[in-house]
């Protein structure tokens, strides 16, 4: 880690999980994180691949989406534009407040509370559920560019390396992985 950021003000405004695969999450007062697995109970936990489309592909792929997070500006900017979205409501485990999740670097880590560590994999890449939840959604959340490359904001996706509680109100620390950083591309 060569990097500390102190993210002044950046923390967890709210957590879910839900042990089943559905596309919300239920809010909760706390989760438990285990390190290599993800969230205790929730559906997308596990070493291999728990995303349904990704386990009919190959059920033996790293999981590179044990937990998925999202930044709660994402939901004050979606309001502006009609949609009454709140946490969990995404599938998202974690919401944050005070952090640019999107421009993180591949490799960075999340420090979480006292305990949680958290590395980044990748963006969340939104698929047609999102438009099943919300007619017009998708077209928000992955937005085509004037170059043609898909702008993806629904998230970013991480895996996690040392475990413990996470709950709302919680300090996350940024720790950014050695230069050249890389840019997330979809997981």
């Amino acid at each position: 880690m060569a990097d500390e950021s102190g993210n002044s003000g950046a923390e967890v405004v709210a957590v879910a999980a839900s042990i089943d695969h559905r596309f919300s999450k239920q809010a909760a007062p706390g989760i438990t994180i285990i390190a290599g697995l993800g969230v205790q109970g929730d559906a997308h936990a596990g070493e291999r691949v728990q995303h349904r489309s990704r386990v009919a592909a190959n059920p033996d792929q790293p999981n590179l989406r044990q937990l998925h997070l999202i930044h709660a500006e994402l939901f004050d900017w979606l309001e502006t534009h009609g949609f009454a979205i709140g946490p969990g409501m995404l599938g998202e485990n974690i919401a944050t407040r005070g952090i640019a999740l999107l421009d993180l670097p591949l490799g960075t880590l999340l420090h979480i509370g006292d305990d949680v560590v958290l590395e980044v994999t990748g963006l969340r890449n939104p698929c047609a559920q999102i438009e099943a939840f919300r007619p017009g959604l998708l077209s928000h959340l992955a937005r085509k560019q004037p170059d043609g490359a898909i702008e993806r904001l629904a998230g970013i996706m991480c895996v996690a390396i040392a475990g413990g509680t996470v709950q709302p109100g919680d300090a996350i620390v940024t720790g950014l992985p050695e230069k050249p950083h890389m840019k997330l591309g979809p997981v």
